[in-house]
C-alpha cells in the first residue's frame, strides 16, 4: 500500500463519507452503472452542508472498470457548485482464497474548479463474503498535484447483512482520515453509524439500488458537526 501512495505522488480530504462509497473488490463484465451519492452534515458549524457526487461507471470485464464523476457542494443557503470533474478505474486482482479476501485496485485523477486543487487518489480495496456477510475496507491516499503537501491517508470500511434474500441488508459503516504519510494517526475526522441498503430488481432493464444511513461525528470532526446523513442511489444494468 505504501508503494502506491507513493507512486500516486495531498490534499486533506473533504468530509470523510459526503459523496462517498465504500467500493467492493469485485466486478460485473458488461455492467453499466449510474449512481447519485448524496451527504450532508448535521448540526454544529457547518450544519446543512452538502455534497452531491453523480458518477457513470462501465465494467469492461471482470478486472477492469472506468468511470466518469462529477463532484458538486453547497453551503447552506447557497447556490449548488461544480466542485470537480474526474475519471476512475479499478482494476480487480482475484481472490486470496484461504481468507476468501477479493483485492482491487482504484487510481483516480481529479480536475478541480473553482480553485480547487487537481488531486490524484489510490485505494487499495478489499472485501470479504461469507454466506449473508459482506465486509469491505478502503485504504485511501489522495495527493495535491500542487504539491507541497504529504499524502494524506484515509479509509472507508461496512459490514452488512442481508435479512431478506439480498433485497435488504442492514449493517454498519465507517469513514475517516489516517492524518498523512508524514503525521499518521491523531485525532482526526471520523463517522460512524448504520446503514440500511435495498434492491428494487428488474426496473426496466436493470436494477435499482439504494442506501441510506445516519453516521455520528467523532474526534475531530465533533468541532464543527454533530453527524452526517447519506444517501446513494444506483441503477446497474448490462447492454
Amino acid at each position: 500500500m505504501t508503494c502506491l501512495l507513493l507512486f500516486v505522488p495531498s490534499v486533506a480530504f473533504a468530509e470523510p463519507g459526503v459523496g462517498d462509497p465504500v467500493y467492493g473488490a469485485t466486478l460485473k463484465r458488461g455492467t453499466t452503472e449510474f449512481e447519485a451519492r448524496y451527504g450532508r452534515l448535521t448540526g454544529g458549524s457547518d450544519d446543512r452542508k452538502d455534497g452531491l457526487t453523480l458518477e457513470a461507471e462501465y465494467a469492461f470485464s471482470e478486472r477492469l472498470a472506468a468511470a466518469v464523476l462529477v463532484e458538486t457542494a453547497r453551503e447552506p443557503g447557497g447556490w449548488r457548485t461544480v466542485q470537480s470533474t474526474s475519471i476512475e478505474a479499478i482494476y480487480a486482482l482475484g481472490r486470496i482464497e484461504p481468507v476468501a479476501l477479493d483485492v482491487a485496485l482504484y487510481g483516480e485523477y481529479k480536475h478541480g474548479l473553482r480553485g480547487n486543487d487537481d488531486v490524484v487518489e489510490g485505494k487499495l480495496l478489499l472485501q470479504h463474503r461469507a454466506g449473508s456477510f459482506d465486509a469491505r475496507l478502503n485504504l485511501i491516499g489522495e495527493h495535491g498535484l500542487r504539491g507541497g503537501e504529504p499524502v494524506s491517508l484515509g479509509y472507508a470500511a461496512s459490514g452488512d447483512w442481508s435479512l431478506i434474500g439480498d433485497d435488504l441488508r442492514f449493517g454498519v459503516e465507517a469513514f475517516g482520515d489516517l492524518g498523512s504519510t508524514q503525521r499518521f494517526g491523531g485525532r482526526q475526522e471520523t463517522y460512524a453509524g448504520p446503514l440500511i441498503k435495498a434492491e428494487l430488481e428488474r426496473i426496466g432493464p436493470g436494477d435499482i439500488e439504494i442506501e441510506a444511513g445516519w453516521l455520528r461525528a467523532f474526534g475531530s470532526s465533533r468541532d464543527h458537526a454533530d453527524g452526517q446523513a447519506r444517501l446513494l442511489v444506483s441503477y446497474e444494468f448490462k447492454f
